[in-house]
């Protein structure tokens, strides 16, 4: 730890302010400094000011100047002074940018800041700002416009004094500005702000706002709440914002914000109220072309400066159907509309159901329906009654939902049996490749598999059967990705860079990064990086600041994990300070400083004048060294020398004093004399250094001549003895006479003697090289003695491994012993250091040094194994750490157990049994600790030694009669839990209970089992005390050979290893206690293979049959016979084919037997087990006769040339002139030759004399003969034969005969020409 330093003084003593000013205007800029000769820069964005035609720079003693000529736009920017380490920052603003902006937003400010009763100025229009509502009302609530906060005081001057608001807030806690309660109208715009001064706070503090008492708003911001921040680094003061878009009546209320920044907390209380929206007072035709919602309805939302323009879900659609309404139907509307507006629950798809469609547009006006066309065709679909599918019985869900890795399968019901059906998957056929798509078919079901399903697999699949299909949609869940690795605390410096990294089970999971419940996203500023590597994810952080400290969490959709950052401010070491040098003319004057950054560069001044390199004068930067080197030192280089690092705001001064010698020609001889103002041994005079650092004794002496030059130094142990004891017996001595150099053999020890001066120098100061040094100087003319008391001291000893005192659930308290030494200065305090146990990074507990032995540490993970770390410091540093302390984990003891009841109870046992503690905690459950003791008595019983990890027990050898009391507690490593008890003393003492046999449900019907087969029955019964157990067959006691049975307090089992049919029957179960019985009977039926049929023969053989009888088996095997097998064999190669399987008659004929082929026959009986092991045989044969066979010609079939009749060219429309004959013509074909009709209009002609038809070859006509307008229609014909008809039809238009006057042509005359001939005609006019 770097040595304590002094809070930096400013070296100001006035300082320049920001100022706004207009274009071509002077500005200037004042400021004064303490120190009159101090040097001063000016400073445009960071950039130097140098004097120019722009800039004029003027210095007089302590006061400075900035003079900015012809001020323009550009001008306007950040500036700066700096003098010596101090640096101020400050703005120049240029109101060209805002003169025209500012125009409008005046006279709007004006007109909302005057009072009702005030008239507006003159020069300010009354009109209402055009971005406002028409209907927004003149008295509308300064809420709204002054975004819910306190108003700007000056605001309110031209105020009567009585209306003027109340200024004055007690501003108590972290608030400097606490947030107002508001009013708002429904659609419009609020915000809220709250300011916190965040100069005396380290970190950035955490706001959060509620609504009532407990609803937290950041989990609620979106379209209507959005909360923002920002931080002002000039004020240092932290904005937060909740705005609040588009009000509803629902927001109205109590809000809450609540601030905190470590143990420090405040709060305030503000409410919200909502105000319904005013009717339409006048008609505007803007308000037609604004844009509407559908969740805002009618109302207009308010453009104000609170409004957000964030997010395309409030933006509707431009309604320009409203400006071809008249202005009374657009007035009734809009009534309509605040009217609907306020009913609650208005079902619109009703509405729309049941009106016409001339009232959909108007429907959709009135209650704000922007997607009228979509909702239209939505209602049709609605309106549309679903067929019945011919194809399937049972169509797919309409979804199906699967975990990743499982398989599913879907099923439907087709109504053809045989029928094939096709499986799409997003329109594309599906083929079996390998396992993964299995499909079956099992009469009308079919299924298709898919097996490990993945990601791929979400996706819509279609059933295709004939033309019909059925869809359904399958949703592939993804298992819960749990964090394997979870974040670690991290302590970093400023500007480092900062990875936080994680492991989760999956790889390629989403995860969400969250700082402070905000959520990370990759902005412009490459701020953040995320990366992935498999199952790591990794959070970048590039350049931390003192705003990246917090608490960041990463998120899985199975768990979460957190961690702090804590950002540090690099401080500046000084390794080596510059020390005063005093010199002699021609001498060579250097300053020398080691600081801790290396990349760190610096400023040397004199008299606070920046020293500039020349000749003499040398600066050089090696590492983390600066040098000031002067060389021939002349009397004007004295003064005090400062070094400034840049950046950093400390200096670093030394003074340079320039020696004259004085020459004196008359030679005399003066003794020698030692010029100190540090001899002695007393605690002032004493000389400290530190360990490590140089150690320049550098000691002014006289004499003439010069004097010869002895150091000395006693050990440390005979430092105590007198002087003279001392000096006999030093440890070390050096002798040097004037101008010699003496360098031990080790390289640390540096004596120098020079005229005027002996120097000592240590390099690397120990511990060993404290003590007393003396300094003999000694000439002709006599000797002087100096002894210089020097004390080394160092950073203290590491403390000892720290002590774990207790745990606690997230906290422990550590102790640890003060260092064996303490480095020659007190301990001020400890620094506390902590790390998880397989981690490597140490995070630091405390900043300021503890003083006390004894520390609680907080905020640590429960179940987690830390270590801790102890540092002591003094006025020097801090020590190196201490080692680490025993790992430890901190727990909590769990919750007490629950439920705890009494589940059996006898005359000197009791059986308890609960559940498991809600809250149990990472460190789980060791066992239960079972206790009892009598009513009215405290002390208590452990049931039994130890602990159980059963959560019930029977406790045993308990006193008949007495009442007792119970308790369990949990225990783990932390102890026990509360306990849990009996709500009140339970007596021991047996209850009776009536004897119940529970019989199974698959037992009430009868237990059929094959022969062989074991029997294992378990009838649970209840009853106490224990009930007597009786078991019999038929009536009859059991055979212990046979049958086994086995009796507990709760049930009883019947056993029968190796079935027999004899084992058949009824059996009875009976539980009995005193006179008070139960019993049940169940049934079991052993069944066998049935016996082979009886007396098969042949009944008649004729053709290719034969008719086969035979009678039931003797021996049906205890069950019903369920059909037969019939086998049929040629007696040549006696090889069995079966004829009918499971035949259930006893009578059959076998058919398409071969003729002259020779058979014989067998039956197997069947039942429930199987085939008869014997068939029956047929003990005759059956011969097939060979018969005569007469030769029969074959016959043909004579083709069939019918076919239906046809239309193979269609009738044409056709438009006629009225007066001059008209065919309608077609063709049609078909065998036998059709019957032709003719129809106008559908109405018979054939009759008509007007018509006449005509049929040649398959083509008709139809002549109209000098058609009238009346001839007109639709003309149809119509051909009919054996084999079917055709129709086709056509449209006749009749144009009247056109007349010409005349006065305009003489005469018209029908003209005939041949194609291809020219056609030249006269036209005589007349008139």
């Amino acid at each position: 730890m770097p040595e304590p330093t002094k809070k930096a003084v400013s070296a100001f003593i006035k300082k320049p302010k920001s100022q706004t000013t207009e274009i071509g205007t002077t500005v200037v800029f004042e400021a004064e400094t303490e120190k009159a000769d101090a040097k001063v820069r000016w400073q445009r964005d960071t950039k130097d000011i140098t004097a120019s035609d722009k800039y004029a720079i003027s210095a007089e003693g302590n006061k400075h100047s900035l003079t900015i000529k012809n001020a323009a736009p550009e001008d306007a920017a950040g500036y700066a002074i700096i003098a010596g380490g101090s640096k101020f920052k400050f703005e120049l603003k240029i109101k060209e940018a805002e003169a025209k902006g500012l125009a409008k937003a005046a006279a709007k400010t004006a007109i909302k800041e005057a009072p009702p009763d005030t008239a507006p100025p003159v020069d300010v229009p009354p009109a209402t700002p055009a971005d406002a509502p028409s209907d927004t009302p003149a008295e509308a609530p300064k809420t709204s416009e002054t975004n819910g906060h306190a108003p700007d005081p000056g605001a309110h001057d031209g105020l009567p004094e009585s209306h003027q608001p109340d200024t004055k807030t007690d501003l108590t806690g972290l608030f400097t500005e606490k947030p107002q309660s508001g009013e708002v109208t429904v659609g419009e715009n609020i915000t809220f702000i709250a300011k916190v001064c965040g100069e005396s706070l380290l970190k950035k503090p955490t706001v959060r706002w509620f609504k009532g008492k407990w609803m937290d708003l950041a989990s609620k911001s979106g379209k209507h709440l959005q909360l923002k921040e920002h931080y002002d680094r000039n004020t240092k003061i932290y904005t937060f914002e909740m705005h609040v878009i588009a009000a509803k009546a629902n927001f109205a209320g109590a809000y809450r914000c609540e601030v905190s920044s470590r143990d420090k907390f405040d709060s305030s209380n503000f409410e919200l109220t909502v105000h319904e929206s005013r009717s339409v007072e006048g008609f505007d035709i803007r308000a037609a072309f604004r844009r509407t919602s559908v969740s805002s309805g009618s109302k207009k939302k308010m453009s104000g400066p609170g409004s957000s323009t964030e997010g395309g879900e409030d933006s509707g659609e431009l309604d320009f159907s409203a400006l071809l309404k008249k202005r009374d139907s657009f007035l009734k509307s809009n009534q309509r509309m605040v009217q609907a507006s306020t009913e609650p629950g208005v079902d619109v798809w009703d509405i729309l159901s049941h009106a016409p469609a001339s009232e959909y547009e108007k429907i959709a006006f009135q209650y704000g329906i922007t997607d009228l066309r979509g909702m239209l065709k939505r209602l049709k679909k609605m309106k549309k009654e679903e067929k019945k599918s011919a194809a399937f019985l049972k169509k797919l869900d309409p979804a199906y939902q699967v975990e990743k890795g499982h398989k599913i399968k879907l099923q439907i019901e087709v109504a053809n049996p045989d029928i094939e059906v096709k499986w799409l998957k997003n329109g594309q056929e599906i083929h079996p490749t390998g396992s993964k798509y299995i499909f079956e078919s099992i009469g009308n079901k079919r299924f298709l598999t898919i097996n490990n399903c993945s990601l791929a697999d979400d996706a819509a699949y279609t059933c295709v059967v004939g033309d019909e299909k059925s869809v359904t949609e399958l949703f592939v869940k993804e298992p819960p990705v749990l964090i394997v690795h979870n974040l670690e605390d991290q302590m970093v410096m400023k500007g480092e860079r900062v990875e936080f990294e994680c492991e989760v089970s999956e790889e390629g999971a989403h995860v969400k990064w969250e700082k402070d419940g905000v959520e990370l996203t990759r902005d412009e500023s490459f701020k953040y990086r995320f990366k992935k590597d498999g199952c790591k994810h990794v959070l970048i952080i590039n350049e931390a600041t003192k705003e990246d400290a917090g608490h960041y969490r990463v998120k899985t959709n199975g768990g979460q994990s957190l961690a702090e950052l804590m950002v540090q401010e690099k401080k500046l070491e000084v390794y080596q300070n510059i020390a005063d040098l005093t010199v002699k003319a021609k001498d060579q004057a250097m300053f020398k400083c080691e600081v801790s950054d290396e990349n760190v560069k610096g400023t040397w001044y004199k008299n606070g004048v920046e020293v500039k390199a020349d000749a003499r004068t040398h600066i050089t930067h090696i590492g983390r060294i600066h040098k000031l080197t002067i060389d021939e030192v002349q009397p004007e280089d004295e003064g005090d020398y400062t070094f400034v690092p840049e950046g950093h705001a400390f200096n670093l001064s030394a003074k340079l004093n320039f020696l004259e010698v004085k020459i004196d020609y008359v030679p005399r001889q003066d003794p020698p004399k030692i010029h100190l103002d540090c001899m002695g041994k007393t605690a002032d005079s004493t000389i400290l250094v530190v360990a490590g650092n140089k150690l320049r004794l550098d000691v002014p002496i006289t004499g003439d001549p010069a004097p010869t030059v002895v150091w000395t130094k006693a050990e440390k142990d005979k430092s105590k003895k007198t002087p003279e004891e001392g000096k006999r017996e030093p440890a070390f001595i050096w002798t040097l006479k004037d101008g010699e150099v003496l360098t031990d053999s080790g390289g640390r020890v540096h004596v120098e003697s020079t005229k005027g001066h002996c120097i000592f120098t240590i390099e690397g100061a120990e511990r060993q090289d404290e003590g007393v040094y003396s300094v003999i100087v000694r000439n002709p003319a006599g000797e002087d003695t100096a002894d210089i008391n020097v004390k080394v001291v160092d950073v203290p000893d590491p403390p000892q491994a720290p002590r774990i005192l207790s745990v606690g659930e997230d906290c422990c308290t550590v102790q640890w012993d003060p260092p064996l030494f303490d480095g020659g200065q007190p301990v001020l305090g400890y620094v506390l250091e902590r790390k998880k146990k397989k981690s490597y990074r140490w995070m630091r507990l405390n900043f300021d040094p503890y003083k006390e032995t004894t520390y609680e540490a907080k905020r640590m993970i429960e179940g987690m194994a830390y270590e801790m770390r102890v540092y002591a410091v003094n006025a020097i540093g801090m020590s190196r750490p201490s080692p680490a302390s025993e790992p430890f984990v901190p727990v909590a003891p769990t919750s007490e157990p629950t439920g705890l009841c009494v589940d059996d109870i006898s005359d000197t046992t009791i059986s308890l049994k609960w559940r498991t503690p809600e809250k149990v905690g990472s460190a789980g459950i060791d066992g239960y600790g079972v206790e009892y003791c009598k009513e009215g008595s405290d002390e208590w019983i452990p049931a039994f030694e130890g602990l159980t990890e059963r959560t019930s027990i029977i406790i045993r050898d308990l006193p008949t009669g007495e009442k007792m009391q119970f308790r369990v507690r949990a225990y783990n490593v932390a102890g026990p839990s509360p306990p849990a008890s009996l709500p009140q003393a339970v007596t021991i003492r047996e209850i009776m209970q009536r004897p119940k046999i529970w019989l199974p449900r698959n037992l009430r019907q009868t237990l059929i089992k094959k022969v062989g087969e074991s029997v294992n029955l378990m009838i649970p019964f209840q009853g106490k005390p224990r009930p007597k157990v009786t078991w019999l067959k038929n009536g009859e006691p059991l055979d212990p050979k046979q049958v086994s049975v086995r009796n507990s307090d709760t049930d009883s089992i019947l056993f029968i290893r190796r079935t027999e049919r004899k084992d058949s029957g009824v059996y009875e179960l009976q539980v009995q206690i005193e006179n008070v019985e139960d019993k049940v009977s169940l049934s079991i039926q052993i069944v066998d293979l049935p016996g082979p049929p009886q007396t098969l023969k042949v009944v008649d053989v004729w053709g290719f049959n034969v008719a086969l009888e035979w009678k039931p088996p003797k021996d049906n095997g205890n069950c019903d016979i369920i059909g037969y097998n019939i086998q049929k064999a040629d007696k040549k190669t006696m090889e069995w084919y079966t004829v009918y399987e499971q035949y259930r008659r006893t009578n059959c004929v076998v058919s398409d037997l071969i003729m002259g082929n020779e058979y014989v026959f067998r039956v197997f009986a069947m039942n429930m087990v199987g085939l008869s092991p014997e068939p029956c045989l047929s003990k005759d044969s059956a011969y097939i006769q060979k018969t005569g066979v007469e030769y029969q010609p074959p016959r043909y079939k004579d083709h069939d040339f019918s076919e239906a009749p046809k239309f193979t060219h269609p009738l044409v429309n056709r438009s006629i002139i009225s007066g001059y004959n008209a065919t309608l013509s077609c063709s049609v074909r078909g065998i036998p030759k059709p019957k032709i009709t003719w129809y106008k209009n559908k109405m018979d002609i054939t009759n008509e004399a007007k018509y006449r038809m005509f049929s040649k070859q398959g083509i008709l006509t139809l002549e109209i003969r000098k058609p009238c307008p009346f001839d007109g229609g639709v003309y149809m014909c119509k051909a009919v034969n054996a084999s079917g008809e055709d129709t086709v039809e056509c449209k006749l238009e009749v144009r009247r005969k056109y007349h010409a006057s005349p006065s305009t042509f003489s005469e018209i005359i029908p003209l005939i020409i041949q194609w291809g001939t020219q056609l030249q005609t006269a036209l005589s006019l007349s008139n």
